[in-house]
């Protein structure tokens, strides 16, 4: 029997067909026989205590021009579905928990939630990194002014950045000279209302932040280092960062080896680690990307070696 696997997420319409991940997956499952059903956050919905979906059936092709064709809406109980990708972009805001509860009950009925709603809920993207402090730069996560302050003022040259952003947003870097360190606390923190990260600057970010893949606790063997362009001081593709593959290093893989148990644990099952140097900075598992980009650069297909995963997962319950 085919296996039916939904995904929720951005509107398909608006992708970035050169770049977009889910559209790997999509491509990855339709390849292997699979039922592709689609929605987006504003498709769920809870009634009588069942979580239901209004979705439409997909189908995807390799073309830039056209790369979806969807089928007409029905309204069908997620539980409905054997796997659920759950890939909207951050923020995380109170309609994505919302959306994580009601993907929770289908979990329950048995649905293969990608990845775990617990997870999604329990392990903020750059907090998560934070719980590897040996793999991790000196950080201070606070919304009190005088300590990251202080913390600015001991390690001179930092980078501040909120909780809840993607893409390189509203990430600042303050050298020693303390320049707008002021209003950027004030901005970041809304005045102390809310917490905040400060990281220590890492020079190594000329030569890249890497993204790693891990599926199932092991990581992908190429990492993508997004390169700064100049004059700025992220390497976010989304801000303009240029993208090339590398194998992983020695360092690289010991940092996978301290993550990924805990990975597996939690059923994070496709998590992107960021890289600096050294160091681990952010575990984004919400909708990590770059699978395009690795596939394109080194033949691989990470997507089917996702969808072979989820499939084995499903098998092995």
């Amino acid at each position: 029997m085919s296996i039916r696997i939904g995904i929720v997420m951005d509107p398909i319409d608006a992708i970035h067909y050169k770049k977009d991940s889910s559209l790997a997956m999509l491509w990855a499952a339709q390849r292997k026989g699979w039922e592709l059903w689609y929605m987006e956050q504003s498709d769920l919905s809870l009634v009588q205590g069942q979580a239901m979906g209004r979705m439409a059936p997909l189908q995807v092709a390799m073309n830039p021009e056209q790369w979806f064709e969807r089928g007409e809406y029905q309204v069908r109980p997620l539980a409905d579905l054997d796997i659920i990708l759950m890939r909207k972009d951050p923020p995380f805001d109170n309609e994505f928990l919302y959306s994580t509860q009601l993907l929770a009950l289908a979990e329950q009925q048995g649905t293969l939630i990608v990845n775990r709603t617990q997870g999604l809920r329990d392990y903020n993207e750059k907090l998560f990194a934070t719980h590897f402090p040996h793999c991790c730069p000196p950080v201070l996560v606070s919304r009190r002014s005088e300590q990251l302050r202080a913390f600015h003022a001991e390690h001179q040259d930092v980078i501040f950045k909120p909780l809840d952003g993607m893409g390189g947003a509203s990430i600042f870097r303050v050298q020693a000279d303390g320049l707008n360190l002021g209003v950027i606390i004030e901005t970041l923190t809304q005045h102390g209302q809310q917490m905040c990260m400060v990281q220590k600057y890492l020079p190594e970010i000329s030569a890249g932040d890497k993204r790693i893949l891990m599926i199932n606790g092991e990581p992908v063997p190429y990492a993508l280092a997004r390169i700064p362009s100049a004059g700025e001081t992220r390497g976010n593709l989304a801000a303009g960062g240029r993208g090339e593959g590398r194998p992983l290093t020695d360092r690289d893989r010991w940092i996978c080896e301290q993550v990924g148990p805990t990975l597996k644990a939690q059923g994070l099952l496709f998590v992107g680690l960021d890289v600096i140097g050294d160091y681990l900075t952010e575990i984004n598992v919400t909708s990590p990307t770059c699978i395009r980009e690795l596939d394109t650069q080194f033949g691989l297909d990470i997507g089917m070696q996702l969808m072979d995963t989820l499939e084995r997962s499903l098998a092995n319950r």
